[in-house]
């Protein structure tokens, strides 16, 4: 399992929260998550990385199944529509949110 993270204490994290109207909200949730994953942290298979980009989407992948969060200006991500991308031969999409995150995921930085 590998988990990407924003950094709470980033620029672009804390320019997001302002943008969205949630200043300190983003960086808590973040934190909140950080929190939950330290029982799982260090278990064969996990790993969490954190960083500093702009975020344009959230990403959750379950094997051949994507939801992709995007993110729309001014608004919280519980207010943005969910895509369901199915990888299918062929398909594209897929493919160009994964390419993202593993862009992501190679400048990202170890936690734990």
């Amino acid at each position: 399992m590998r988990i990407l993270l924003g950094d709470e204490t980033a620029p672009a994290v804390r320019l997001r929260a302002e943008e969205e109207g949630t200043v300190g909200g983003l960086e808590g949730r973040i934190q909140l998550h950080r929190r939950y994953l330290r029982d799982v942290l260090g278990m064969p298979g996990v790993e969490l990385r954190t960083h500093a980009t702009t975020l344009y989407n959230s990403i959750y992948r379950f094997d051949q199944d994507l939801l992709v969060n995007g993110h729309a200006f001014g608004a919280p991500a519980a207010q943005s529509p969910v895509l369901h991308l199915r990888r299918v031969p062929g398909g594209r999409a897929w493919d160009h949110y994964m390419r993202s995150f593993e862009e992501v995921w190679k400048i990202a930085d170890l936690v734990g």
